[in-house]
C-alpha cells in the first residue's frame, strides 16, 4: 500500500545527507513507493470552522530525494495540505529545542489521533522529554540532580565526594540536544558560579547535574530501539580535547555490541516505549551501564549503525510504521 507521508522537519536544504537520520528515513520510504511531502512546523494551522473535529493543515510541498550531495532533493509547488484528507502518516522529525513551539505542535498533532498516524506519538513525545523521561529508569542512571540554585548543586557535589565518586560534575540543559551547552565542572568548582549564572539567564527551566564519568573516554553508546526492540548500536568516542562524544560535535563512531546491563536496560523500557507509540527511540549509555538519555523527539544514529552493522534500520522503522497504520 502506498502511503502519503508528511515529513515535519527543519529546512531540507541544510541537512547532512551523509549522516542525517531524517533524510535516510525519507530515502527508505521513497524506495517503498511512498509519496513524500515536506513542511515546516511553523505552517501548522487549525481551523474550527470545518466542523466539530476541526481541520489541521500545513503549507507543504511534494518532494523526492536522492543521495547526491548538492542535488539531494527536488521539491514541487507549495500548497495547503489537509493532514487528514491528504496525508496518511506524519513523521515528526524537527530538531529540538523542546520549547513551547515544539510543545504546541504536539498538542495540534495530537488532534489527528485515530485519523492520521503521527510518529513518534505526539502526546508521548510531549510527556517524555529526553532528560526527564529517563528519570523513570533512575536505577540505571548515574547519580542525577535537577535544580537551579548554586547552593543545591554544591551540596550535591559534596555528596558525590563523600560517596567516593569523582568530584568533577557535568552540567547540561534539561532540554538541549546534540551535545550543545554541556560543561564539565572541576571538583574545586572554579567555574560553577559562572555556569549556573549562565544557565539561569539562558533557560527558565532547571538544569541537570551528574558526576563526570571517566568511562566516557571509551565512548558513549547510542542504542536504537524500534517499537521497543533493539535495532542496533554504535559507540561514539570523543574527539581530541573533548569529553562530549556526540557526532554533531566531532565525535567518531565505531561498531559495538551490547553489555548484559545494556540488554537489561533495553528489556526494561522496551514494552513501555511500544505502548507509548514511541516507534523510533535512541538511548545513550556510558561505560556499558550508565543510562543518561532517552531520545524521542528526533533521534539520530541509524546511518552510522547501518554502516557498521550492515543493517537497514530505516526499513525496520517503516515496517513498524506500516504495521501501526494498517492496524488503525
Amino acid at each position: 500500500m502506498t502511503l502519503r507521508i508528511a515529513v515535519q522537519m527543519d529546512p531540507i536544504e541544510s541537512v547532512n545527507i551523509a549522516g542525517d537520520s531524517s533524510f535516510a528515513l525519507m530515502l527508505s520510504a521513497q524506495a517503498r513507493g511512498h509519496e513524500l511531502f515536506h513542511y515546516d512546523v511553523r505552517t501548522l494551522a487549525y481551523d474550527t470552522n470545518e466542523g466539530a473535529a476541526g481541520k489541521l493543515t500545513c503549507w507543504g510541498a511534494p518532494i523526492t530525494v536522492q543521495p547526491v550531495e548538492g542535488a539531494h532533493y527536488m521539491r514541487g509547488e507549495y500548497r495547503l495540505i489537509d493532514l487528514v484528507k491528504d496525508i496518511d502518516v506524519v513523521l515528526m522529525r524537527q530538531d529540538p529545542p523542546f520549547d513551547l513551539g515544539y510543545i504546541t505542535a504536539t498538542h495540534l498533532l495530537e488532534r489527528l489521533e485515530g485519523q492520521t498516524l503521527v510518529v513518534n506519538d505526539p502526546a508521548s513525545v510531549r510527556n517524555a522529554p529526553e532528560k526527564v523521561f529517563v528519570l523513570d529508569y533512575a536505577r540505571f542512571m548515574p547519580p542525577t540532580f535537577i535544580a537551579r540554585r548554586i547552593e543545591d548543586v554544591k551540596r550535591f557535589q559534596a555528596q558525590m565526594v563523600d560517596k567516593g565518586l569523582p568530584g568533577d560534575l557535568v552540567v547540561k540543559p534539561l532540554h538541549g540536544n546534540g551535545g550543545k551547552a554541556i560543561f564539565r565542572v572541576p571538583e574545586d568548582g572554579s567555574n560553577l558560579g559562572a555556569l549556573v549564572e549562565m544557565f539561569q539567564n539562558a533557560w527558565v527551566e532547571p538544569f541537570m547535574v551528574q558526576p563526570f564519568l571517566p568511562g566516557v573516554a571509551e565512548g558513549d553508546k547510542r542504542i536504537v530501539l524500534v517499537d521497543g526492540e533493539v535495532a542496533g548500536a554504535i559507540n561514539r568516542k570523543p574527539g581530541e580535547g573533548e569529553f562530549r562524544s556526540n557526532l554533531a560535535v566531532g565525535g567518531s563512531a565505531e561498531a559495538c555490541t551490547l553489555s548484559s546491563t545494556e540488554e537489561e536496560i533495553c528489556a526494561a523500557m522496551g514494552p513501555e516505549l511500544k505502548a507509548r507509540g514511541l516507534v523510533f527511540v535512541g538511548i545513550d549509555v556510558i561505560g556499558g551501564k550508565w543510562l543518561t538519555e532517552i531520545n524521542v523527539t528526533s533521534p539520530t544514529g541509524i546511518v552510522a549503525i547501518d554502516k557498521f552493522n550492515g543493517t537497514d534500520t530505516g526499513a525496520r522503522i517503516w515496517d513498524a510504521i506500516e504495521a501501526r497504520h494498517a492496524a488503525m
